[in-house]
């Protein structure tokens, strides 16, 4: 890509250490297979790198300073982000696609013209005022922020032999910490508070805004995180068999995709269970948080006699966590660690490991909160997916910038998606 531009402001800055942080993200795909679909769900890699400069480009136009198009037809092409809902996979082949070098080109040059205009702007004191400049940046880098997640997700499904491990991505070693059964933590009743007043100043999504005071019973909740051993319990105990864990709609999805363990389990012949990480199979670590799909989790949980937390028991429980807690967040690993391997992440009433790792599944579909507003410059990121079909999830996992660990966060994906680097921790009245 183009020599960076010398930052003129510390939003400014992020946004190019975000762009090193995708950058080196489709480094790790060798580049004859920037064209594969590794999720059917998904576009093709290749146009991701069209994407995200092209997101920018199009926010900032006319909001930030002029951009005057010089490809409006791949302007159009990836322009849009968003996944197909239910079934409506995309249907479209490798030589639909512009050419690598074409799309490299696009991005470089979309790259220069924005840091040529960056470079001469000079930012005033809009704060995070609708529309205003450090918004519109702080958009940006979350935007971006938030695609290299997703596309680790992306990357992680596919084969082996199709990527490059980077440098300092050795070989995992793992110790087994032998977690055993997780204790539960009592959390009193009081006041969960849910997203935040805009008058705070503060940045967040549209989906943030609008605090909401909720009263919640007490509870109790998981220590740590369901970890994979526990996990293997309910698969050995027939959980994928048994039809009474599963709603009817989720079993109906088990059935029709033949589901009968985590998407990155696979079992040898001897019975050994793996877990495929990013760049390697091993043998599965009973210590890590097991990821699945909220269906799953859901199922784990009506066999373990308990259920999901809402999103504002979740939000209850993390109460008291350090502004900055140690833990597996912002690009530090590739993998997971051990559910108890932070013991100072943990809030005022004991629950460890609520912030990086994993992100964990609640019971709660994703809705407005009171007097919510559409960011006017991006209508559809949250108001789309008010549907009933997402789940709000909180935390984080380890590839999870630490911008967004900020407890107003809320993640959301379909029930029936595997590929998220989530997991869950029940909770019992």
């Amino acid at each position: 890509m183009n020599r960076d531009p010398a930052p003129q402001h510390p939003l400014v800055q992020r946004m190019i250490d975000a762009r090193r942080v995708t950058d080196a993200l489709f480094a790790v795909v060798k580049p004859e297979y920037l064209y594969e679909r590794p999720i059917r769900e998904r576009h093709r890699i290749v146009f991701y790198i069209g994407h995200l400069e092209a997101f920018d480009r199009n926010l900032f136009d006319e909001r930030l300073c002029p951009l005057p198009a010089f490809a409006p037809e791949l302007d159009k092409l990836f322009a849009f982000g968003i996944d197909p809902v239910d079934g409506g996979f995309p249907t479209d082949q490798p030589s639909d696609w512009p050419s690598l070098d074409s799309v490299r080109d696009y991005a470089s040059k979309a790259r220069e013209q924005i840091d040529s205009r960056l470079a001469a702007f000079e930012f005033g004191r809009g704060g995070m005022a609708t529309g205003s400049p450090e918004q519109l940046l702080h958009v940006a880098i979350e935007h971006r922020l938030m695609h290299a997640e997703t596309l680790a997700y992306m990357l992680h499904q596919l084969p082996l032999h199709m990527k490059s491990a980077p440098r300092g991505a050795t070989p995992v070693e793992h110790a087994s910490r032998n977690v055993g059964s997780t204790p539960m933590m009592r959390v009193p009743a009081g006041e969960a508070v849910l997203g935040m007043k805009k008058e705070d100043g503060r940045f967040g999504w549209d989906n943030e805004f609008g605090e909401q005071r909720v009263q919640v019973d007490a509870f109790e909740i998981d220590r740590y995180m369901v970890t994979n051993a526990q996990f293997r319990e309910f698969i050995d105990a027939g959980g994928y068999r048994e039809r009474a864990y599963w709603t009817d709609k989720d079993w109906a999805w088990k059935e029709a995709e033949g589901i009968a363990h985590p998407v990155t389990w696979s079992r040898r012949d001897d019975g050994t269970w793996l877990l495929r990480t990013m760049f390697d199979d091993i043998a599965l670590p009973p210590d890590w948080p097991a990821y699945v799909s909220h269906a799953e989790a859901s199922a784990y949980a009506r066999w373990a006699g308990k259920a999901l937390p809402t999103e504002a028991q979740w939000q209850r429980a993390a109460q008291g966590v350090p502004h900055a807690p140690s833990g597996n967040y912002d690009f530090r690993s590739w993998n997971p660690q051990a559910v108890d391997a932070s013991p100072d992440n943990v809030s005022a009433f004991g629950v460890e490991g609520l912030y990086g790792n994993g992100w964990e599944w609640t019971s709660s579909q994703f809705e407005a909160l009171p007097g919510f507003e559409a960011f006017p410059f991006y209508l559809g990121y949250s108001a789309n997916f008010f549907d009933g079909q997402h789940y709000v999830l909180k935390g984080g996992s380890a590839r999870t910038a630490q911008c967004m660990l900020r407890p107003t966060f809320r993640n959301w994906f379909q029930a029936h998606y595997q590929h998220v680097y989530a997991g869950f921790r029940c909770v019992r009245s």
